[in-house]
């Protein structure tokens, strides 16, 4: 790298954490006028009006109906290429956001075509409320926008390099990108500790295990996420990292006790509620030593307002993780009870991945209760006071994403040119070297070098780098125990014509069929392109470097490149 980037590096990253605290959607402070101010507002106010944002949100709320109420605290998504009839019925109720899954995201300017036409359908509603338009854009592995989008090193390439200035950027040119086709809210940053390194469901989508560093990188992520004019919203409250289980199959029960919460998973949180970040997302996991009930935090009053608003002193958005997961759903027993107690525990967005019917009971049960539960319908209520109030404090400033994104100019925006460019260099800035070993490894007339992995990032990078060498090919993930020793012995037999084998383990399958080369007597060479846990038993290879993003082709690029001896790697791996 060059010495000049490297100061600029660090003059971007103290000039970051000065400025960090800079907030694009403000909370205003609540009034004991502020119903009768609502009341004198004109018949015919919408969304649009021009009135302080507490004033307007509490006059619409203050006339709506409790279906128009009840629509507004929910997120539905769509299971098809382009929203179905059954969506747009739900808009017209009066719907308040959406949300697009990784399903069908190839076709990005169908996305912005469907933002589109979504957004035109709510603007003809009674007070012509926008929607919120969410999805995953985390970086690295999660990406639920694809298409042309960039594939990023992500949290823990960030984490390696510690450098708030890249997590700022990486943020900042992935809403670019995302923003131009309509979409206003992302789901990011995720700032779940590294605890449990056994852990597949967090894993490089974590900066890392340190709380402090965590919460650094993670405040400037959402910074950068604001700067772009998108919303970030940080997950999982309280905390996902000390658990290898996933709460879309079962609900995690995470053993620790308040102090360790406080002390450790809680930390990162206290810096983003500092830096008055907009939204939460809360988990589906159970802290029994916290709470006895056993509930997951997603569905609990203690930790969602007594803890969260209550002690930290919380003022954003709170939104529930999918509710269709295993992990909310069968604690409350049904999902129109996991909706009323994640209501009443003080989400104000209920996310479902699927859109629901009409007449579903989710839907029934809960309207009804606002009819005969005075107090319910004040929590829903409220919920819509939140969700209007934020709405208007951000679709009235000038760095808001375009309600009617032009599908024919998503390509001027995406990919983010500038963010080429940075990406690559941010992937060189995040190379770990765990072991050194044979490094640089150079391209030795009469050396015969084979590339073994499963990416063709990786094979391209390699061979245009080492002019004798070859690839060997094994599968990403549909591979099952036989499968890989078949493989791991292919390589072996296959090694013994070479001189040095450079595999790409990006899971514990891949570390097995490397395992193969242990007594090959060979140089071997190992890049480590997720959590580095699944190359931790592979230090008897000469050399270990650590990527930490399995599909990017900039750290394949990287990595190759502190290979060749381009640059010597200086990050440091995030855990101990």
């Amino acid at each position: 790298m060059k010495k000049s980037l490297k100061i600029s590096v660090i003059i971007l990253s103290l000039l970051l954490i000065c400025s960090v605290t800079g907030v694009l959607i403000a909370q205003s402070a609540s009034r004991p006028d502020l119903k009768e101010e609502a009341k004198r507002l004109p018949s015919n106010v919408d969304f649009w009006s021009d009135y302080p944002s507490d004033v307007l949100a509490q006059a619409l709320v203050d006339r709506m109906t409790d279906t128009e109420l009840l629509s507004q605290v929910m997120m539905f998504g769509w299971a098809g290429a382009e929203p179905n009839d059954l969506l747009f019925r739900w808009v017209d109720r009066g719907l308040g956001s959406v949300k697009v899954f990784g399903w069908n995201t190839d076709d990005i300017n169908l996305v912005a075509k469907s933002v589109s036409r979504l957004q035109r359908r709510a603007s003809n509603n009674r007070f012509r409320i926008p929607l919120y338009v969410a999805t995953d854009q985390e970086g690295g592995w999660i990406r639920h926008v694809k298409g042309d989008t960039s594939i990023t090193p992500g949290n823990m390439a960030i984490g390696a390099a510690g450098y708030p200035v890249d997590s700022w950027y990486s943020a900042f040119y992935i809403c670019r990108e995302i923003k131009a086709l309509g979409i206003n809210m992302n789901f990011a940053p995720t700032i779940d500790l590294f605890t449990d390194h056994n852990s597949t469901i967090i894993g490089p989508r974590s900066f890392g295990e340190d709380p402090d560093k965590s919460g650094i990188l993670g405040a400037a992520y959402a910074a950068g996420c604001r700067a772009a004019g998108v919303i970030p919203t940080v997950k999982h409250f309280p905390g996902h990292g000390d658990t290898n289980l996933d709460s879309h199959g079962k609900l995690p029960v995470i053993n620790i006790d308040y102090n360790t919460l406080i002390n450790r998973e809680l930390v990162p949180y206290k810096y983003m509620i500092k830096d008055n970040v907009p939204a939460i997302m809360s988990g589906h996991l159970s802290f029994p030593k916290i709470d006895s009930s056993g509930a997951p935090a997603s569905l609990s009053k203690y930790f969602l307002t007594d803890l969260l608003r209550g002690e930290l002193g919380y003022e954003g958005l709170v939104i529930t993780d999918d509710m269709q997961m295993v992990g909310a759903t069968a604690f409350a027993g049904s999902f129109s009870n996991a909706v009323r107690l994640a209501l009443e525990a003080g989400n104000d967005i209920i996310l479902s991945s699927s859109t629901a019917r009409l007449e579903e009971s989710m839907w029934t049960v809960n309207l009804n209760l606002m009819g005969s539960n005075e107090e319910f319908k004040n929590i829903v209520k409220t919920a819509a006071y939140r969700v209007i109030k934020s709405k208007l404090e951000y679709f009235k400033t000038p760095e808001a994403a375009p309600l009617y994104p032009d599908p024919n100019k998503v390509s001027e925006s995406v990919p983010d040119k500038e963010g080429e460019v940075f990406f690559l260099e941010q992937a060189c800035r995040s190379i770990t070297v765990e072991k050194k070993g044979i490094l640089p490894l150079e391209d030795k007339e009469g050396q015969k070098v084979l590339f073994a992995g499963s990416l063709q990032s990786f094979f391209k990078a390699g061979r245009a780098r080492y002019s004798n060498s070859s690839q060997y090919y094994f599968p990403y993930d549909e591979v099952n125990i036989d499968d890989t020793q078949s493989y791991a012995n292919q390589l072996s037999s296959m090694a013994r014509s070479y001189d040095v084998i450079v595999v790409c383990v990006s899971n514990a399958k891949h570390a097995r069929i490397a395992e193969g080369l242990k007594k090959s007597k060979k140089k071997v060479i190992i890049f480590s392109t997720m959590a580095p846990t699944f190359a931790e038993g592979l230090t008897w290879a000469d050399t270990i470097l650590l990527g930490y993003s399995w599909r990017c082709d900039y750290t394949m690029e990287a990595m190759i490149a502190a290979l060749a001896g381009d640059f010597v790697p200086s990050a440091i791996k995030p855990y101990n």
